[in-house]
């Protein structure tokens, strides 16, 4: 993925494939960083996120690098592309509110709420 694929004013801070040993299937690693470094959005198997379900999992975390950062689950779905398009889609909700009047927090459960799995 290439930064002009990433919405405005979000940048890629780190992108990695790779394999397990334990697998032939190639996995992938996506994270973005939005422009005022409050946020972190992260794409990455959810096995690396402590999760035993099979697939990716959204996370984001709030003022990374800070004492008083959070990491909270957004979503987990069953594959890389359908996550990183609900990631670019979770960015986009987030730029909208937080770039008008909304603090970080009402931002992010705006667009959490909105990417939410509803079953």
């Amino acid at each position: 993925m290439d930064d002009e694929d990433v919405p405005s004013p979000w940048r890629i801070e780190t992108e990695r494939n790779y394999n397990t040993t334990d697998s032939d299937r190639e996995l992938r690693y996506l994270t973005y960083r939005h422009e005022s470094d409050d946020l972190r959005v992260k794409v990455a198997p959810a096995s690396l996120e402590g999760d035993s379900h099979p697939g990716y999992a959204l996370t984001t975390t709030s003022y990374p690098g800070l004492e008083l950062s959070e990491t909270k689950p957004v979503r987990t779905v069953l594959t890389f592309d359908r996550c990183n398009r609900i990631a670019l889609e979770f960015m986009q909700l987030f730029s909208a509110r937080y770039d008008g009047p909304g603090t970080l927090e009402e931002a992010l459960e705006y667009a959490r709420r909105r990417t939410a799995d509803h079953r």
